[in-house]
């Protein structure tokens, strides 16, 4: 994963008319970045014991536990009213001086099945699960943002909500959300990613699709086992998943466009029981990663019908299964200008990126994308070796210094757009 150079420039143009989103018509306390800054980085100490506290105590999807409880507390001290969603999930209500929209910021909280190998002195040894995609990170940083934020709820009209979200690494939590409710009503929604990719000190914010839709499909073929001396007594599962594996490597090479932006990849393959013996069965298992809904369902029913099709000319079986873990994540190009033109304004921020290349991974914010317009950022956590190892390793590590620039994103996004900042 590389990112893109282009960026844009600071400018000191100003903020149009709050009042232009303000219900009450009264116009909102001037907005000062700078004490904003002050107030964040006041708040970097507690936000690296914080993360270095769920590093320690990570738990893996639907089993959220302990972190939910953590926040819950973090919450309560701040007199920010949360309820749960789901058994582990989190959402918060900061309601301004008067009504207004409503914005939604977002966190994801859960952390992978991987043992832990970044070496620290707070690294996880207790057991086999690891926050090594820097979901900790962003729990601290958000929790941050809503204590600074909890301080300016006089100074805005409209509802802040805060969203604790579990479960995205198996594509869960944001279903969860959308099941409960927890995302009707809402005008706009601001999520970001800490990402080892971009260096410490640059933030992404890129229009139109950057996150790709990720389906996994398994595939059972099902024939008749036997002795390896008779096989014309038999049918053979792993000829037939052998041959459908060669198939369907080649829907990306043959019925696609070359301009379209596709993977298909399979993982395993697990058939056979002893070498002399025709295999009766056979399992494959892959993704499809896209970034068009029309591509990506043309190749999900092109595998289905691949799979079918060779099985019987195999004598044999298939019967497919697709699991939905992220759709397509597709940035508003108004929210995506929006966050970049305040992105330009946070010490610290060296560059701001508008034209990142997509990344074939994905993130089930695209949920929350479906129910309002909004935008999801990267935040670079790179620059140096020790931080640059790829989300998902063993020794992948976030340098903590873009916390900080996380939270102030999250505050400063809030605050700008409830004052009608986004419509300029």
């Amino acid at each position: 994963m590389t990112s893109g150079r282009a960026g844009t420039h600071r400018d000191d143009a100003s903020t149009p008319d709050p009042r232009e989103h303000n219900p009450s018509g009264a116009a909102p306390a001037p907005f000062d970045e700078q004490a904003l800054h002050a107030e964040i980085s006041a708040l970097a100490p507690q936000m690296v014991a914080d993360r270095r506290h769920l590093h320690a105590h990570p738990e893996v999807s639907l089993h959220e536990f302990n972190t939910a409880a953590f926040i819950k507390a973090r919450l309560d001290e701040l007199g920010i009213a949360a309820e749960p969603v789901g058994e582990t999930g989190l959402l918060a209500t900061l309601p301004g001086r008067g009504p207004g929209p409503t914005i939604m910021l977002r966190a994801d909280i859960d952390a992978l099945p991987l043992r832990d190998g970044c070496g620290a002195e707070w690294a996880n040894n207790a057991s086999e699960v690891n926050h090594a995609c820097g979901h900790d990170g962003h729990i601290a940083a958000l929790l941050a943002a809503a204590r600074v934020l909890a301080g300016h709820s006089a100074d805005f009209d409209g509802t802040i909500k805060f969203a604790f979200q579990q479960a995205e690494e198996i594509g869960a939590g944001g279903r969860i959300f959308e099941e409960a409710g927890a995302l009707e009503g809402l005008d706009q929604v601001f999520g970001l990613h800490l990402f080892s990719g971009l260096p410490t000190g640059v933030v992404s914010a890129t229009p139109g699709a950057q996150w790709a839709s990720v389906d996994q499909f398994t595939i059972d073929v099902t024939g008749v086992g036997g002795h390896v001396s008779t096989p014309q007594l038999s049918h053979d599962a792993l000829v037939a998943g052998a041959s459908i594996v060669t198939e369907i490597q080649q829907i990306v090479a043959r019925e696609l466009s070359p301009f379209d932006e596709v993977v298909v990849g399979i993982g395993r393959f697990n058939s056979g029981e002893n070498y002399n013996i025709i295999a009766s069965s056979a399992r494959l298992e892959g993704t499809v990663r896209a970034f068009d809904e029309q591509v990506r369902e043309h190749v999900l029913a092109s595998i289905e019908r691949i799979a079918v099709s060779v099985a019987a000319a195999h004598q044999t079986t298939a019967e497919v299964r697709r699991q939905v873990f992220a759709d397509v994540l597709s940035n508003d190009p108004g929210g995506t200008h929006f966050a970049a033109r305040v992105a330009q304004q946070i010490p610290g921020v060296e560059r701001v990126e508008t034209n990142t290349p997509k990344a074939a991974m994905g993130d089930d914010f695209a949920v929350f994308l479906h129910h309002a317009p909004g935008v999801y950022a990267r935040v670079g956590s790179g620059g140096a070796p020790q931080f640059e190892q790829p989300h998902h390793s063993y020794a992948f590590a976030i340098n903590e210094a873009s916390l900080p620039i996380a939270a102030e994103l999250h505050a400063s996004y809030a605050l700008r757009w409830l004052a009608g900042g986004h419509q300029g």
